[in-house]
């Protein structure tokens, strides 16, 4: 064996370690740390404290339209849903706020 070649199992029997990376695709093992919030992502934890204060989902709908999920990939499906939430509820708000107008003047 050619000593001047340097191999992993060379490198961690000196003591050294080699990073994890691939040539191909240098962002390799650049999202092995947990997600934030209980390691659901802001996204889905936004989604689930809206349903107890709504305003959540309108940081999250913030968050998703200012590409947060650049920064980290695995967030955007949970920031999708979260807007979605918010466009839902916006709806809901002024349909029943039209309702109220509506039965304000013909009464």
């Amino acid at each position: 064996m050619d000593q001047r070649i340097s191999t992993d199992v060379v490198n961690h029997r000196n003591g050294d370690y080699a990073p994890i990376g691939d040539q191909e695709d240098p962002k390799l093992g650049m999202f092995d740390r947990r997600l934030p919030c209980f390691g659901c992502g802001i996204g889905w934890f936004s989604l689930l404290l809206g349903f107890v204060f709504p305003v959540m989902w309108y940081y999250a709908a913030f968050l998703y339209f200012a590409k947060h999920y650049q920064k980290d990939p695995r967030e955007r499906i949970g920031l999708e849903a979260s807007a979605v939430a918010a466009l839902i509820c916006t709806v809901a708000v002024l349909i029943t706020i039209a309702v109220f107008v509506i039965k304000a003047l013909f009464h």
